[in-house]
């Protein structure tokens, strides 16, 4: 065969595998755009995700917002702007609803790859959405809204200025925390948790225990008490206060024989008007409960509180918890108000005569036995970089 023979030989084979090549690419493109538009894939999320850090085109911001909050409109149009303002893709709205408080709404911003999920609302917004949170390594952001944001305070987050706090979940860096599971073994018919239920496919009506998320403190007793007496209308016009002046028609209140186990360590009976268990400790009005409360240190803070001798010994529990929050601690014995602590990353409840219990803020109803166990590292939340 002559030379010419030869180069067509070849200039043929590599056309064929140029061909070749050329089919496998656009295979291989079909099959990753198939990946990335499909819904339900975790790993087209990814994919996502990732396409968009290598193009540069920043990252895509999910609002799961409660609507029933004031100015939710007016914030939805100034989201958008500051979004194209920092030339970010246009933002996923999604609005909670009666039937789910944002659980749902949540799992699907993930699925349609967003880079964070803010939640916009009060507390029980902040619940639902880390419950769809949970797991995934997709950051939360905190847009607070509500009467307590309980978790805001405890992340430094702007609680007066909602595109400051925006502007936090967008430029803030990412920072792990533990979560807090309350179940309630007995009876959960008896419970109401909206974020619960929407976060399972359980029966409503059923006594199979289900977990219900917290993120700062779940209490049993006198604090669950006054979050379940607080006037919505009150809360309306003067906030956090409204608590306040719920908790002074419990002074006087029963306090509570409780059999309390604390990981694998023997049982002990005790009365008390509260028992705290926290993941961190400011509350509103400069309060800090719990002073060595830490959020990301794989424990919880539990607080004993209790009272005796009527508004004296309120009196002298109120100077407790000032006092502690500057470091200062009063281990004189025979107090009759007192709020003593303890760690522990299980911790399990029997209350024979049925008390209120809270998670958050949120009130779920009144139980005689529970457990909360703590889940480290197992949220990613946005904080401020300082």
């Amino acid at each position: 065969m002559s030379w010419e023979g030869w180069v067509a030989v070849v200039a043929g084979a590599l056309a064929l595998l140029s061909l070749l090549l050329v089919l496998v690419l656009l295979v291989r493109q079909r099959e990753l755009r198939r990946r990335i538009e499909s819904p339900g894939s975790a790993r087209s999320a990814r994919a996502l995700r990732l396409a968009r850090e290598i193009e540069g085109s920043g990252q895509l911001v999910a609002f799961v917002a409660n609507p029933s909050k004031p100015d939710v409109a007016h914030l939805r149009a100034a989201v958008l702007r500051l979004c194209a303002e920092q030339e970010l893709p246009e933002p996923l709205w999604l609005e909670t609803t009666v039937e789910d408080p944002g659980v749902g709404q949540t799992r699907e911003a993930v699925e349609r790859g967003a880079d964070v999920v803010v939640a916009m609302g009060g507390d029980g917004t902040v619940r639902a959405v880390a419950e769809g949170l949970v797991g995934t390594g997709v950051p939360m952001g905190l847009m607070p809204l509500g009467t307590g944001n309980l978790l805001a305070r405890n992340l430094d987050i702007p609680l007066s200025d909602p595109l400051a706090a925006m502007r936090v979940a967008v430029e803030g860096r990412d920072r792990t925390i533990d979560v807090g599971w309350l179940r309630v073994q007995r009876w959960e018919s008896d419970v109401h948790d909206d974020v619960a239920e929407a976060a399972d496919d359980l029966p409503d009506d059923g006594d199979v225990p289900r977990d219900h998320i917290f993120l700062v403190i779940a209490g049993v007793g006198f604090d669950a008490a006054m979050v379940a007496d607080a006037d919505e209308q009150l809360k309306a016009r003067v906030g956090w206060i409204a608590y306040f002046v719920a908790g002074m028609k419990h002074l006087h209140g029963r306090r509570s024989r409780v059999h309390v186990r604390l990981d694998d360590q023997p049982v002990t009976t005790t009365r008390l008007r509260s028992l705290l268990i926290g993941n961190c400790g400011k509350l509103p009005g400069g309060i800090t409960l719990l002073p060595d409360a830490e959020l990301d240190d794989g424990w919880f803070d539990v607080a004993a509180i209790d009272t005796r001798a009527g508004i004296a010994g309120w009196a002298q529990l109120f100077g407790e918890v000032v006092l502690q929050g500057v470091g200062v601690r009063n281990d004189l014995p025979a107090k009759i108000g007192r709020i003593d602590h303890t760690r522990a990353q299980e911790v399990r409840l029997v209350v024979p005569g049925g008390d209120h219990v809270q998670v958050d803020g949120d009130v779920v109803g009144r139980v005689t036995e529970l457990t909360a166990r703590v889940d480290p590292g197992a949220l990613v939340v946005r904080v401020p970089t300082r």
